[in-house]
């Protein structure tokens, strides 16, 4: 017997793993795949270590892709389900949901047999490491004549079953950045024998929100994490921020990480405290056709409750697809009457989701 979306759903969600190492996911969304009746009339492509990309061929012409991402986060989750997370992390972005809505919308694709060819990207990493690019990079996609791109995100933000959008950037363009400050300690009698870090990064910090008050378009300079010090009586020799830019296009963000540099080197010269800045995944701006969002969203709002959202300083993995071809992406309400936000340890779309998910699409693959 096959496995049902919300089988797939909960089995998943017990079972989160985080980024590049989703095998035990890749392993159960293929072997699922390969157990539906009508399954031989797919070819799946496994190029990279984990996700894998599931082809329906039926002729010579284009093909449209749709995609989910599949990694979960480092979040111990703190809801009382039957399906609870077995280990520390958690789908707490809902990347359990977008897979049961392509697996659902793969199973209606061969009951109706469309006449179009379509690819279903199963993704690894979208929320770290940049996934999208790396699985991207292993050449896969060349053999492809790929038209348009398609991809959903699930949000208590919106009530359930709303579909959410809009014209040009969705989502921001998102830079990760660590910042290390790298002094000397020093007993806290004697500060002037050594070189206080922590002091570097806090006068790094009261210089961005100064430089970023000056700007008049979006963005931010958002720090989750900071280390500094050891014991009480030492002064730190050691400070290290953890953070993300974003603004509205990746050229911009870049601009703005050149204005990062030059404050970094005036805190060096006036502290002396050594300084060294990493980038880390940079996902580019996710950005919806002009085109194909006047096309969809006057036929979504046919059938279901339809908002122009307007820009979100989220990041996502797809804005690489968006670049390369042209692309569409929206938001899925989830909201049942209490909001938690993403990545918080009870974010939990209902089941019921899943259906509406695969209903959009089906009407996306209608509309083409």
């Amino acid at each position: 017997m096959s496995t049902t979306p919300i089988q797939l759903r909960h089995t998943l969600h017990q079972n989160p793993e985080l980024a590049f190492k989703e095998f035990k996911t890749t392993e159960l969304i293929i072997n699922s795949i390969n157990s539906l009746d009508g399954s031989k009339r797919l070819i799946v492509h496994t190029p990279f270590q984990t996700g894998t990309l599931v082809e329906y061929k039926v002729n010579d012409s284009e093909y449209l892709l749709f995609r989910a991402d599949i990694d979960a986060l480092a979040i111990k989750e703190e809801n009382e389900i039957e399906f609870k997370s077995k280990n520390d992390y958690m789908h707490a972005c809902g990347h359990d949901v977008h897979t049961s809505i392509l697996y659902s919308f793969l199973i209606e694709v061969l009951k109706t047999k469309p006449d179009k060819n379509i690819l279903f990207l199963f993704q690894p990493a979208e929320e770290a490491g940049g996934g999208a690019m790396r699985f991207y990079n292993t050449g896969i996609f060349d053999q492809f004549n790929i038209r348009n791109a398609f991809a959903l995100h699930v949000s208590d933000e919106f009530p359930v079953g709303t579909i959410a959008s809009t014209e040009g950037v969705l989502f921001a363009s998102a830079l990760e950045v660590d910042i290390e400050f790298i002094g000397e300690s020093a007993h806290v009698a004697f500060p002037n024998e050594g070189k206080n870090a922590f002091n570097a990064m806090r006068k790094f910090l009261d210089r961005r929100d100064v430089f970023i008050k000056k700007l008049d378009e979006p963005f931010i300079f958002g720090i989750g994490k900071y280390i500094s010090g050891d014991v009480r009586n030492i002064t730190p020799g050691y400070a290290k921020l953890e953070g993300t830019i974003r603004g509205l296009s990746e050229k911009k963000v870049l601009q703005f990480l050149d204005e990062v540099r030059k404050i970094l080197h005036e805190v060096k010269t006036e502290t002396d405290v050594d300084i060294k800045l990493t980038n880390g995944a940079h996902y580019p701006e996710v950005i919806n056709d002009r085109t194909i969002f006047k096309k969809l969203s006057e036929k979504i709002s046919g059938k279901f409750n339809f908002i122009n959202c307007g820009y979100t300083m989220t990041g996502e993995d797809f804005g690489f697809f968006s670049h390369k071809w042209s692309s569409f992406m929206f938001w899925l309400g989830t909201n049942t009457g209490k909001k938690y936000g993403l990545h918080n340890p009870y974010f939990l779309p209902p089941d019921d989701v899943i259906e509406i998910g695969k209903n959009v699409f089906k009407e996306i693959l209608l509309s083409d």
